[in-house]
């Protein structure tokens, strides 16, 4: 697999920013393929950090309905991996730089 194809999104939520000030862990959404070792040459060749640790996550599809004036709608959201990467101290990942 492509390191450029590893890394999907990097995740802004509330909580992916508090642990990234607190505890240097930041989150993104990766390749379903994509394996730890893949994740943390891609994160350090793109970010330019050195890099700890990486957890990985597996979110399953999600059923989702709503109600319209055609009907009743049910569909599914698809799965997604994500990975949570530690980043040695003393270095960050500057995510809103393109935002």
């Amino acid at each position: 697999m492509k390191l450029s194809d590893v890394l999907i999104k990097p995740v802004l939520s509330e909580k992916a920013n508090k642990q990234s000030e607190k505890m240097n862990r930041y989150t993104f959404v990766v390749d379903r393929k994509a394996n730890k070792l893949e994740i943390k040459r891609a994160v350090e060749l793109f970010y330019g950090v050195q890099v700890e640790e990486v957890n990985t996550l597996v979110m399953p599809s999600k059923l989702k309905s709503k109600y319209t004036k055609a009907g009743y709608i049910v569909g599914r959201k698809p799965a997604k991996k994500k990975a949570l990467v530690t980043v040695a101290a003393g270095e960050s990942i500057d995510l809103y730089s393109a935002v």
